[in-house]
């Protein structure tokens, strides 16, 4: 998780030396490793390092490609013997991902983007067209923040030098909040008015002229893949777990890797410990939660039979013993509302953990039950036979699924036909205030309905495999998710998704959608795929259960707090109406059926607002 940062001044006019000065002293506090820098007339680049392999300490950055294109590059490439190739040298033995990258762009342009395989964000300066391009990633696993003035654009990887080093307070984006509130924020949104970020699976070219963003790549949703077994289909998938893993793998420095006891982390842990058996790499750790006080929540059972697979001992973190109330306290430097947590000791104890084993890397299962089946839903199964005119077939897998869910097939075939109907997309709608918080301010709601229902679009009958959309829309939540999240500094570490990997999502998105999910066969694939090699008690257990009495505990100490207070910061700009608000807290606290996680994100919202606009980071107007 390298870091950049850039000025191009339309004038070109010079920055001020002293601004230069505070950025490079901000982005230094967050690595340790060297910093390089680019100077032209009206043009200003400093990158600082955070090497976590061996071809990384062999670059230098910014890197001027032959073409004269200046590029800052932060990510891991993986396909980099497949481009090397393509570009038509020899070997890739001896070249750093920025090199290669440099020279894909000479030779493809801005089309090389949909080319490199990996977690990247990037920035290039074209000198003879007096432009700047920053491209991010297909999922947005890095992130690069950019604003634009009348006379200058402005990127970094973080924001504290856009916000921080400006002279003057932010306006709040009202969106963002409304996002925040319901389904998380665009992700092209940040929580300041004119402050954007390089949405995922596209590029942003800016110059004097103007700026424009494009999607320089897409799911292919002609692409198919159909074979004769399930014997292929499971050997096929762990071909792309493993090669999912295995990127992840490379590091110089130990990996650490979250263990939940849950089947996706598990099977990261155990297909990587498979690989390293086989193949010199770094030594991999893991680290579980657990929470002695939520009865149904102990998951020390499920990842100490990991542990004792391995033959090791990770590091455990109790969650009990964390104090909950420091994890929301906000000083005018966190800068985003997901800095919540991080002065947990919670979040303190897997900072010692990333220290005490020299840590760089860390392994997440983030996003496995979202691709690979983990809530047993037929509807886009039944969708993609209903829009092929499969009705033979339609009839049989409603009576099956009916079965497995107790569930009168004709409910499932309405909700098959609702998925196609323009109706689907305003299962939000002012109308019914039960979908969405009912304690947001009416008139905020009507400013910003699309972004609390989720940006839920309908399904197309004519348009690819309804499946596939339904792939998409989900995957559009993931990016959502990761754009939400903050930088993991104190100390600096790259966070790495296998389940989200490119090759791995364009296998599963051109299967049947039968493989993934059967009746009464929830991870059909995986399961079946891993069997041997993930513990049964694991791999065949039931869901994780959700914890409820910790939040319960949080919604009591705020309700006495909230009632208490005179006039709510979040009230003020129009976000909430108090009195609803403590309604639905106390609601939650005789045990009614309440959104609980809006509740602790409205928590979390108003002591960051109080910070920010105390620190005239924000300002404090009446409205957003």
């Amino acid at each position: 998780m390298s870091l950049q940062f850039g000025n191009f001044r339309f004038d070109k006019r010079p920055l001020d030396a002293r601004y230069i000065d505070q950025v490079r002293a901000m982005l230094a506090r967050f690595s340790p490793d060297p910093e390089g820098s680019y100077s032209d007339t009206s043009v200003e680049i400093v990158y600082r390092a955070f090497h976590t392999s061996e071809e990384s300490r062999w670059e230098k950055q910014p890197r001027v490609s032959d073409s004269g294109v200046v590029v800052t590059w932060d990510g891991r490439l993986d396909n980099r013997k497949e481009l090397v190739g393509e570009i038509g040298r020899k070997t890739s033995d001896g070249l750093a991902d920025v090199e290669i990258v440099a020279a894909a762009y000479d030779c493809w342009g801005t089309d090389c983007f949909r080319k490199l395989i990996g977690d990247w964000a990037m920035s290039l300066w074209i000198p003879r067209a007096e432009a700047v391009v920053l491209a991010a990633d297909f999922v947005g696993t890095r992130h690069l923040y950019y604003r634009i003035t009348e006379d200058q654009v402005t990127w970094s990887t973080i924001l504290d030098p856009l916000i921080l080093l400006d002279r003057h307070s932010f306006g709040l984006e009202e969106e963002y909040v409304a996002g925040w509130l319901s389904f998380l924020p665009a992700p092209h949104l940040t929580p300041y008015r004119g402050v954007l970020a390089v949405p995922p699976c596209s590029y942003v070219r800016v110059s004097k002229q103007g700026w424009r963003d494009c999607k320089y790549w897409d799911f292919d949703p002609g692409k198919r893949i159909r074979y004769r077994t399930d014997a292929e289909y499971e050997e096929h998938f762990r071909s792309a777990f493993k090669d999912a893993v295995k990127r992840r793998l490379r590091s110089d420095s130990p990996v650490l890797a979250e263990l939940s006891g849950g089947v996706d982390s598990s099977s990261i842990v155990c297909v990587a410990d498979e690989i390293l058996a086989h193949e010199n790499g770094s030594q991999l750790e893991t680290v579980s939660y657990y929470d002695e006080s939520e009865p149904n929540w102990d998951e020390r059972p499920f990842f100490s039979q990991i542990e004792g697979k391995r033959g090791r001992t990770g590091c455990h973190i109790n969650l009990h013993k964390a104090d909950q109330q420091e994890a929301r306290s906000f000083t005018p430097y966190d800068l985003s509302p997901a800095r919540a947590g991080r002065n947990s000791a919670a979040y303190l104890q897997l900072a010692a953990c990333l220290k005490r084993g020299g840590h760089r890397v860390l392994l997440s299962g983030i996003g496995g039950d979202e691709v690979l089946g983990g809530v047993p839903n037929p509807i886009p199964e039944l969708a993609d036979l209903l829009a092929s005119g499969r009705i033979g077939e339609i009839s049989r897998q409603l009576k099956l699924w009916a079965l497995s869910l107790r569930k009168p097939w004709i409910h499932l075939l309405r909700d098959t036909l609702l998925l196609f109907s323009p109706s689907s997309r305003l299962l939000f709608s002012s109308s019914d205030r039960t979908k969405y918080p009912t304690w947001v301010d009416d008139k905020f709601v009507a400013r910003n309905q699309r972004a609390l229902e989720g940006y839920r679009s309908r399904v197309e009958i004519l348009g690819p495999p309804p499946s596939l959309q339904e792939n998409l829309i989900t995957l559009e939540a993931l990016r959502r998710q990761l754009a939400s999240l903050v930088l993991p500094t104190d100390p600096l570490h790259e966070v790495r998704y296998p389940y989200l990997d490119r090759d791995l999502l364009e296998f599963l998105y051109a299967i049947p959608r039968q493989q993934l999910v059967r009746p009464n066969e929830r991870r059909s694939l995986m399961r079946r795929a891993l069997k041997g090699l993930v513990p049964d008690q694991v791999l065949n257990r039931r869901r994780k259960a959700f914890v409820i009495r910790s939040p319960i505990i949080t919604v009591s100490r705020e309700l006495e707090r909230i009632a208490g207070t005179s006039e709510l910061t979040m009230a003020a700009l129009g976000v909430v109406d108090k009195n609803r608000l403590l309604d639905e807290m106390r609601r939650a606290m005789r045990g009614a059926d309440v959104a609980i996680v809006p509740l602790l994100r409205a928590f979390t919202l108003e002591d960051w607002l109080t910070a920010l606009i105390g620190g005239k980071v924000l300002s404090g107007a009446a409205s957003c």
